[in-house]
């Protein structure tokens, strides 16, 4: 291994221990709230068929926050979005079946529901200190709408760290630069 890649393997083994150690940063109802109607009031800008996973990924985008958007500019404070997963159709074999454009056929109804927002201040209170995500804070919900107990959000802070010239996020930034060419 070359040495920056060895210094950024155990960067990020560093941060997600740090994260661990540091205890679960689980964001309140109070601070994220379940996103009513996002399946058929929000922008659906992505998705994403995750074979590892058996699973297909919906993302999404409130509307108010998407018509703010600007190419290379992070994302406007009020932005959520909403990553949810539905299973994938398989054969006798386990296997993902496949529609005729090569992509994995959902079914069911959702499995889990990923939420990301920004809000003004949030860096400062959460996360902030163990894993820089600007304003970010992250929730995953249950299909019933309930937040998810389990749910450890540190993966979710360690993760995105990686994409502090995206801001943060993996699809959305990239999805608003290439709307406006």
């Amino acid at each position: 291994m070359k040495a920056p890649v060895l210094s950024s393997f155990l960067g990020a083994g560093a941060l997600i221990a740090g994260l661990i150690l540091a205890g679960p940063l689980v964001a309140g109802p109070e601070r994220i709230a379940f996103p009513e109607n996002f399946e058929t009031e929000w922008v659906l800008y992505n998705q994403v068929d995750r074979a590892d996973r058996k699973r297909v990924r919906f993302i999404y985008v409130k509307p108010e926050a998407d018509a703010e958007a600007k190419p290379g500019q992070p994302a406007p404070n009020g932005t959520v979005l909403v990553m949810a997963d539905r299973n994938a159709k398989v054969d006798a074999d386990e296997n993902p079946v496949l529609d005729a454009d090569g992509r994995m056929i959902p079914e069911g109804d959702f499995t889990a529901i990923f939420v990301m927002e920004k809000q003004e201040g949030w860096g400062e209170s959460v996360g902030l200190e163990v894993a820089p995500n600007g304003d970010w804070d992250y929730a995953a919900f249950l299909p019933d709408g309930t937040l998810n107990p389990e749910t450890n959000t540190a993966g979710c802070f360690a993760c995105h760290t990686r994409r502090t010239g995206k801001d943060f996020t993996f699809t959305y930034f990239q999805n608003v630069a290439d709307r406006a060419k």
